[in-house]
């Protein structure tokens, strides 16, 4: 056990992926438009009108009656997951960098089938995860539920503005279904989810609240970074949107995760002090190549960032402050839309 811990979320930092919406679009008609229909409503629920009880990533719940009403099974979306997994690059090289010097978890909302797939491509240790754990076999409807959530689905479809309906689809009229017994059972990870994933995991290594490093790029990683924040850990918007950049301190802008390895190389081996004053001469060194050598960066990783990158084409490695935040965001969200590409970038 070390006496720091590297925490990511998994689609953003380590994969291109979003996996649920892209189980949507391959299975469901119209199921791209759907879920990111759904997932506006999501960010509405929890930034705007700040739902009690309701957690960042509830799209992955919203969503599940209208697998039943495609007859998706387990097998399918494990099938489909194992498939169809693009990694950001370098992010292999990453993680099994960190295995030798700090606690690593994957922390993430996307379903158990996907994340137990991308262990398998990473050869991680699925015991180091956490995840949203759905039997998509236990899901059930009758034939008059299926009609009528194939006639809701027509209606989000026709009415993708219309949150009144929305609120009474999912909040009074799934309710009284059979269904919704085991869907409000499941426990999505995401937002609040993140923290208590957190909270089990300092439980359970026993380190100090403050020697902790988040990454995250989306609305469900705002409490897990604001949380790191706070208690003087790293936290670390990775090609993240507005909601991660608002709270995390600082932003890494790149397609490759050896930027990311740069940071957690310093971290585990020295302290955040380190990490931040690498940041600051970052930003002011010409010489980039002696800049990671002052800092004694790994060989692997050092030739391998310099191989990534040239001298025209470092990555955005900055601590996020009012002067630059707009700037930084206007290349994080080119860069997310970039290498994921603009349905899964433009998704909160």
């Amino acid at each position: 056990m070390f006496e720091k811990s590297f925490i990511t979320d998994c689609e953003g930092p380590l994969t291109l992926n979003d996996n649920a919406f892209e189980l949507c679009a391959h299975f469901i008609e119209n199921g791209d438009e759907l879920f990111k229909t759904l997932s506006l409503y999501d960010d509405y629920l929890v930034d705007v009108v700040k739902k009690e009880n309701y957690k960042a990533g509830n799209t992955l719940k919203l969503i599940l009656p209208f697998f039943v009403l495609e007859n998706l099974k387990n097998d399918d979306l494990i099938n489909f997951s194992k498939d169809n997994i693009y990694a950001v690059r370098d992010s292999k090289f990453l993680l099994k960098f960190l295995k030798d010097c700090m606690n690593t978890y994957i922390v993430s909302t996307s379903y158990g089938q996907y994340i137990e797939a991308l262990s398998n491509y990473m050869e991680f240790p699925f015991e180091n995860t956490y995840y949203t754990d759905v039997d998509v076999d236990a899901l059930h409807l009758n034939d008059e539920e299926l009609y009528k959530i194939a006639e809701f689905k027509n209606q989000i479809l026709e009415n993708p503005d219309d949150y009144e309906l929305f609120d009474e689809i999912f909040f009074t009229e799934i309710p009284k279904m059979s269904i919704y017994e085991k869907i409000k059972e499941i426990d999505v990870v995401g937002g609040l989810g993140k923290k208590l994933a957190i909270d089990d995991i300092i439980a359970n290594d026993g380190i100090d609240i403050k020697q902790m490093l988040y990454i995250g790029d989306s609305i469900t990683d705002v409490e897990p970074l604001h949380f790191a924040r706070e208690n003087d850990g790293i936290s670390i918007s990775f090609n993240g949107n507005e909601y991660p950049l608002k709270v995390a301190e600082i932003a890494i802008v790149s397609p490759s995760a050896i930027a990311t390895a740069v940071i957690a190389n310093i971290y585990s081996d020295k302290d955040k002090s380190s990490v931040l004053k690498f940041i600051n001469q970052y930003n002011s060194q010409e010489d980039i190549g002696k800049l990671l050598d002052e800092f004694s960066i790994n060989s692997e990783i050092k030739e391998r960032f310099l191989e990534v990158f040239n001298d025209e084409d470092y990555p955005i490695i900055k601590l996020i402050n009012n002067e630059n935040y707009e700037e930084i965001l206007k290349e994080s969200v080119y860069m997310r839309n970039n290498i994921r590409g603009e349905d899964i970038g433009g998704l909160g």
